[in-house]
């Protein structure tokens, strides 16, 4: 069974548009408890819901299993020399912490942002 990490993109799409093709992918993905997420993810999402009062989703997104992230800051670098090296520019040190969560536990990043696919082409990033 893969473990899929959301990426917030997905979130937001997901919770934004029930009726898109990325919200039935998702639902898919829930029904199958192939879902998994991190504390990074969760702090990128969680403050917004809190504002608009989402108390239930909160609950939702916080009751997926999470991923420890293991910070290998020697590792974050390299990804980021790659990167530059490859004209991919722009990444963000969280964005970064986040494609090495997904590597480090073997999953696949299910997300909408382009660049973590064009980081896929140069270290060993699986996109969904």
């Amino acid at each position: 069974m893969s473990r899929i990490i959301l990426d917030s993109s997905v979130w937001i799409e997901y919770l934004g548009n029930s009726n898109s093709s990325i919200a039935a992918k998702v639902d898919e993905l829930i029904d199958a408890e192939n879902v998994y997420t991190n504390d990074l993810i969760l702090s990128e999402l969680v403050p917004f819901l809190k504002i608009r009062k989402q108390s239930k989703i909160i609950s939702s997104l916080e009751a997926i299993e999470r991923f420890s992230l293991k910070i290998d800051w020697n590792q974050i670098i390299e990804y980021q020399v790659s990167n530059l090296k490859n004209g991919i520019n722009k990444v963000g040190i969280p964005d970064l912490i986040i494609a090495q969560n997904v590597v480090q536990n073997k999953a696949i990043l299910f997300t909408l942002d382009k660049h973590f696919k064009l980081m896929s082409k140069n270290i060993k990033l699986k996109i969904y």
